[in-house]
């Protein structure tokens, strides 16, 4: 007997169904663990037991989500291709499995009107267990003084090489005492590691050593690589040599701009 949409099983079975071939991974919480760690100023305007998602984007998305996002035309000026892929993939899959229950999609690169994220990404990942928040204030005797240090997920399969993309809030569905909180696996427990992985991101993170703090199960393609690394700005030209957008002699505001480099 299958599950019932309004249940956590009845949600991570298609969810997952629908994106992990895709390239994503998919992580439960209840509104109220993320909720619990942050100010009201970032809350999320649920009861504490309503169910929650987070979405991640593994190495494979790029070739399995992606590029063929590209090759099917699927890209539209002026969005950043990565993030509308994303809000593709997603919104199929909410649309194809929960076309009956009220969905609040929320995207990494969104803002409020106030400028503030629509959700805080790292702390959403940290609380469903997918990803280890490391910040400051997990490393004793900071070497740093007064200096700000800001933090960064890793996770247990592929270090730093991946991304936070989305938060769903399914609004009607409710998690009950079966939907357990899970602790983060702590992959970088020394301090001497967690102060190279802090160090890494904020000093160096343009070299991408901190993704490799820990041995990771898969990284990024070569070609992956190469689109993240090149500047936002040049990305739609860098597209367009491998044959995947049109040649077009005008720049859109995406090639005028570097926003949403995120990687």
């Amino acid at each position: 007997m299958a599950a019932s949409p309004a249940s956590v099983e009845g949600v991570i079975g298609p969810l997952g169904n629908c994106l992990t071939t895709l390239g994503f991974e998919v992580y439960p919480l209840k509104v109220g663990w993320y909720n619990s760690v942050l100010p009201p100023s970032f809350h999320l305007p649920y009861p504490d037991d309503t169910l929650a998602v987070v979405v991640l984007s593994t190495p494979a998305m790029f070739e399995q989500a992606f590029l063929p996002f590209l090759e099917q035309r699927g890209f539209h000026k002026p969005c950043d291709p990565v993030d509308q892929c994303v809000r593709h993939c997603v919104s199929s899959a909410v649309s194809q499995s929960f076309s009956e229950l009220k969905v609040d999609v929320r995207y990494d690169y969104e803002l409020l009107p106030s400028r503030k994220p629509k959700f805080l990404a790292q702390t959403a990942a940290h609380v469903s267990g997918a990803a280890f928040y490391y910040q400051q204030s997990d490393v004793t005797d900071q070497p740093w003084a007064e200096k700000k240090m800001f933090g960064v997920c890793i996770h247990p399969s592929f270090g730093g090489w991946f991304a936070i993309r989305a938060l769903l809030v399914f609004e009607d569905v409710t998690a009950g005492s079966e939907l357990l909180r899970p602790l983060p696996p702590d992959c970088v427990p020394s301090r001497e590691d967690r102060i190279k992985l802090l160090e890494a991101f904020n000093f160096h993170w343009q070299d991408w050593s901190y993704r490799d703090i820990i041995p990771p199960e898969q990284t990024y393609s070569e070609r992956q690589k190469e689109y993240f690394s090149t500047a936002p700005a040049q990305r739609l030209a860098l597209l367009r040599t491998w044959g995947l957008l049109p040649n077009e002699p005008d720049l859109c505001p995406l090639e005028q701009s570097a926003v949403n480099g995120h990687g």
